[in-house]
């Protein structure tokens, strides 16, 4: 894995953009991933709140969806300026078509696609997930996976492992880059 990093390393030359739905692991393994690259990580999420100096659920009580939804796509936008680092975005940031496209032009965008069961495994037990607040909050997240498919699908690359996702994200970064060149 060591000369997969190191070509990474000297390759990248825009961000590595983590997408799927809540409780996916982007930022666990956005984390793992940027400190192995040797770049900087960023939570879209975790900027938001601190630019409106509130929690994700709050946004949503106070402003709704729509308003939150811009807030991601201006974080996202600014993001992608940053050069090589690794980007974590909320769940739903591909749910904004300019933030769609302007992630398929300037990053790589890395699909994390664990089953629904795990997904709900990893939610279930928090109450910081303001699109689950509902009735039945599994059917929810059902719900909101299989309406999101199509846009994470669009991804560079799709992730669906589980035991080593660092590693094999590496490996799948490393074929990418080398794509031109086989």
């Amino acid at each position: 894995m060591a000369k997969e990093q190191d070509y990474i390393r000297k390759n990248l030359d825009r961000p590595v953009a983590l997408v799927g739905m809540m409780g996916a692991g982007k930022s666990h393994v956005g984390q793992a991933l940027s400190h192995l690259l040797g770049v900087e990580f960023f939570d879209s999420d975790k900027i938001i709140e601190e630019r409106a100096q509130l929690s994700i659920p709050e946004i949503f009580e106070k402003y709704g969806e729509d308003k939150f939804r811009k807030s991601e796509s201006a974080v996202i936008s600014d993001l992608l300026e940053e050069g090589a680092c690794v980007i974590a975005t909320g769940g739903g940031a591909l749910t904004t078509a300019e933030t769609l496209q302007a992630l398929k032009e300037r990053a790589i965008i890395v699909w994390l696609n664990p089953d629904c069961d795990t997904l709900w495994e990893r939610v279930s037990k928090s109450d910081n997930r303001p699109l689950l607040h509902t009735e039945n909050p599994k059917q929810r997240m059902e719900d909101l996976l299989e309406a999101r498919q199509g846009l994470y699908a669009q991804a560079h690359i799709c992730y669906e492992g589980e035991q080593n996702p660092t590693e094999d994200i590496i490996n799948l970064l490393y074929e990418f880059l080398n794509a031109d060149t086989v």
